[in-house]
């Protein structure tokens, strides 16, 4: 190899491996996360310095937040939320980015007054919209946007005028993201839950009946079933 061609080709092969290297932590990552251990995955993964470890570091810290004591929660949605940012900050481009920090928020609402949440609401829809510009095929973004129109109506007229939420939005959405991933349990059950805000218990049946009978690999999706099994035998 001639010395005008040596040295970016070293650099090129230094940046390869770089990229391999980070692929197989960010892969090592998410099999701790899959595992159950949010908090070794968190780390490993922020630790990385990328836009896609920072994303799967938020996500990690919600579903974490969600099985921690409930004194812990709202500074794990806050930390969440700040993973989020960097991943954004990192790469513009992240859907999961976006809907990461949509997430966190959507979490963080439910432990602010009235008008923090309703702030969040609409900055968590913007991040919705955004992660869906940029990936249309999410089907977890459609997820929380069914969430999303749901919870607004729930709470009522002076909720839906300050947010533009509408009850006609929950069904499009939850079903537009059923047909891209039909055989996610985890779409169908908070489907269900959006049916229970609406009172339609027979729908929400159907829903949780078809997603007690899909496969569950990871922790936190065997744990999904398992509370869809309580909320189905309580209806």
């Amino acid at each position: 190899m001639s010395q005008k061609f040596a040295v970016p080709a070293l650099v090129t092969l230094a940046l390869a491996v770089a990229a391999h290297a980070s692929a197989q932590s960010l892969a090592a990552a998410q099999a701790l996360y899959d595992q159950g251990k949010w908090q070794e995955a968190a780390t490993a993964a922020a630790a990385l310095k990328t836009s896609a470890g920072y994303a799967l570091a938020a996500e990690a810290t919600t579903a974490g937040a969600g099985i921690s004591p409930e004194s812990a929660k709202k500074a794990l949605f806050q930390k969440a939320q700040d993973y989020a940012r960097q991943a954004i900050e990192a790469d513009k481009n992240n859907a999961d980015a976006y809907f990461e920090l949509a997430r966190a928020q959507g979490r963080l609402a439910q432990y602010s007054g009235i008008l923090n949440s309703l702030g969040l609401a609409g900055d968590m829809k913007k991040n919705l919209d955004m992660a869906i510009k940029l990936k249309p095929n999410m089907a977890s973004a459609y997820v929380a946007l069914g969430l999303w129109h749901a919870n607004l109506v729930a709470k009522g007229t002076v909720a839906t005028l300050a947010t533009g939420a509408k009850k006609n939005q929950i069904v499009p959405n939850f079903e537009k993201a059923i047909s891209l991933e039909p055989d996610k349990a985890i779409h169908r059950i908070e489907y269900a839950n959006a049916l229970l805000l609406q009172g339609n218990k027979a729908a929400a049946r159907t829903q949780l009946e078809k997603a007690v009978s899909l496969p569950a690999e990871t922790f936190w999706e065997k744990r999904d079933l398992e509370q869809a099994r309580k909320t189905l035998a309580g209806l």
